[in-house]
């Protein structure tokens, strides 16, 4: 890889080249109205930093859960507020971050959201109770909301359209790998030391991305020289309004039993009136906050955001189910669970190039639909454990599971950002990476929901096989409670079998529904997979 080093009077007298002209690592210097690039994959280094920090810390802040809300004496429903926070604050910024762009400068406001991000997981470290952790996060999602957009159309404006995919497979080692390798460093954090540092680390790789994005990104002329329209105060307010009802019902509506509390009933409704009013206002007027007709005109973006939603329903709720499966089933610990679940890291770091150098030669709906199909297995694989398996019985599922994202999520964003221009792309990535989020809110929502609720069923339909009065429950009992008799006393062993028995139903019973779950996650896969073909052929 070339490194350019210019003095100033090369740097007056450089030769305009452009973009379809790059071949490689050399330095383009961009023809008027292009992106100025002084070496694309230094660039792309730069902003794949700062997308690694966010998305990192989401998943590393969902494994310190319980052990935030025991050192600050909150609940574990209170704790859940960390993460709620945090997705509405960023669930707001994500749509919005074009228009902020478009009229501080998208490098100045990209350093800003950086600095904000790594000054609030500072004071989230430092947090002495819940309330202060709270307004940290809030500050944090604010940050990290502009900071996957804005990385994305940087990196996509930098490279030409046929080294897109190579692109998106470097980017994808921040968008795909920090949330599997979260569990296993949050746990190693949080075990080792404190869950302070799943907060601190993100110091050293914020001041990092700082020092590179304001040293090697540059913001092309269409930016400089634009004008951003008065601020859609209404588009906000809306955007807002139905973002934040989105995520509270998503995380609490369980707790309450859904829409049998009118709080959800109510949230659920201004949750719909909101959207709708937002979808009708972004499409009339002239400068919405954020521009809709995109998923009109442009057939391969809307395919695109539609498999997007349903990658992240299906990728957050293997990442998020699998990590707890081992803890909650099978007795793991934070560190071990997240060691389990490392293969799939480790099968996205083999993916990814391997994508980055065949996206350009083949057909990308091969590709995606062979990643979704892949993915889709490996999922039926899971819904085949028991309680006995070993910590090595899913290294290979967990593996070519990571393996597979890598076919899947550098086609979707390739084909679906292909046919746009550089003056879309930054509203365009905003939408994009919106209805991921969503999709991932939904899917491990969903998740916890089917977990609990099919855990009861699986319960009842166990108790009920039973024969309570057949020969070997008798049996059984009788034997457990003379066991339990001669260390509890005699008067104490049958209570201590039948609740040992009880234990050992609950166990088979949620081992059920991870099952149920994991079925789940392969047919939307394989429904992913079919959609693939929606997509209009890529010529590159």
């Amino acid at each position: 890889m070339a490194t350019l080093v210019e003095s100033p009077v090369q740097s007056a007298v450089a030769v305009p080249v452009r973009p379809h002209e790059f071949s490689g690592g050399e330095a383009i210097a961009a023809a008027p109205g292009e992106m100025a690039v002084s070496n694309p994959w230094v660039v792309a280094i730069s902003v794949m930093l700062a997308t690694f920090m966010e998305v990192l810390d989401t998943a590393i802040a969902s494994v310190a859960l319980p052990y935030i809300a025991g050192s600050l004496a909150a609940s574990n429903s209170e704790a859940t507020w960390v993460l709620t926070s945090y997705l509405i604050a960023n669930a707001v910024v994500l749509p919005a971050s074009n228009w902020f762009a478009l009229r501080f400068g998208r490098k100045r406001f990209l350093i800003s959201c950086v600095v904000i991000f790594t000054f609030a997981s500072f004071w989230c470290g430092a947090a002495p109770s819940l309330g202060v952790l709270l307004l940290a996060r809030i500050l944090q999602g604010a940050g990290g909301g502009a900071l996957q957009p804005l990385s994305q159309a940087i990196l996509l404006e930098s490279f030409p359209p046929k080294k897109r995919g190579a692109a998106m497979a470097l980017f994808g080692f921040g968008v795909v790998v920090a949330p599997v390798l979260g569990p296993t460093l949050g746990g190693w954090l949080t075990d080792s030391f404190s869950w302070r540092y799943a907060f601190y680390i993100n110091i050293p790789i914020g001041i990092l991305a700082i020092y590179m994005i304001s040293r090697y990104v540059k913001d092309p002329p269409y930016i400089k020289n634009a004008k951003a329209g008065a601020f859609d105060n209404r588009g906000f307010g809306l955007l807002c309004l139905w973002s934040g009802a989105l995520q509270i019902v998503l995380v609490k509506g369980q707790e309450d039993d859904w829409f049998s509390a009118v709080w959800v009933r109510w949230a659920v409704t201004i949750l719909v009136v909101s959207l709708l009013w937002f979808i009708r206002h972004s499409w009339k007027a002239k400068q919405p906050l954020v521009n809709l007709h995109i998923l009109v005109k442009n057939r391969n973006f809307a395919v695109g955001c539609l498999l997007i939603f349903m990658l992240g329903i299906a990728i957050y709720v293997t990442v998020a189910i699998l990590p707890l499966f081992y803890q909650e089933v099978l007795g793991y610990t934070a560190l071990t669970a997240g060691i389990a679940v490392a293969p799939r890291g480790l099968g996205s770091m083999l993916g990814l190039p391997v994508m980055g150098m065949i996206s350009h030669r083949l057909d990308n709906r091969w590709l995606l639909c062979a990643g979704f199909l892949v993915f889709g297995v490996c999922s039926i694989a899971f819904a085949n454990v028991n309680l006995g398996i070993s910590p090595t019985t899913l290294l290979l599922p967990v593996m070519v599971t990571g393996f597979a994202l890598s076919f899947v999520f550098v086609p979707i964003a390739s084909m679906a950002t292909n046919s746009l221009t550089n003056e879309q792309m930054g509203n365009a990535t905003g939408i994009f990476n919106l209805l991921r989020n969503i999709g991932g809110s939904i899917g491990i929502s969903m998740a916890e929901t089917a977990l609990i609720r099919r855990e009861s069923f699986h319960q009842s339909m166990i108790t009920a096989s039973v024969p309570r009065a057949g020969m070997w429950f008798e049996q059984h009992t009788a034997q457990s409670s003379a066991y339990f008799g001669r260390a509890l006393g005699h008067a104490a062993g049958q209570p201590a079998a039948m609740a040992a028995m009880y234990m050992q139903i609950e166990r088979q019973a949620m081992l059920w529904s991870f099952v149920d779950v994991f079925r789940w996650t392969a047919l939307i896969a394989f429904a992913a997979g079919g959609m693939v073909w929606l997509f209009r052929r890529v010529l590159h």
